[in-house]
């Protein structure tokens, strides 16, 4: 009986089929990193996406938020209107009257 060795079993006698071997290995690594990187980029393209609504959002409150600031911010307007329109004016210190509660 005639021991054989390893490289013997696998088929690996030749240069040709060590070759083969190589490009077989390296053809597998190859694909299960396309899948790889196809999954980390689907992944990707979703908080993307997520990010994108996000964003928008913020831009639709940030709107909002300006539009609120611009009409608070009428202060002056408003005391104009009641002074000119409704004849209203700021009432002087001395005609000031503070109530108390406790009494």
């Amino acid at each position: 009986m005639v021991s054989r060795s390893i490289p013997y079993w696998l088929g690996v006698v030749s240069g040709r089929s060590v070759l083969l071997y190589v490009l077989l290995i390296s053809l597998l690594a190859s694909g299960l990193m396309v899948v790889k990187t196809t999954h980390e980029n689907r992944f990707a393209f979703n908080e993307l996406q997520l990010l994108r609504e996000e964003a928008n959002q913020l831009d639709v409150e940030w709107g909002q938020l300006l539009l609120e600031q611009s009409t608070f911010g009428l202060d002056g307007r408003i005391e104009q209107k009641a002074t000119r329109e409704l004849q209203m004016q700021v009432p002087r210190i001395s005609d000031i009257v503070m109530v108390n509660l406790n009494d």
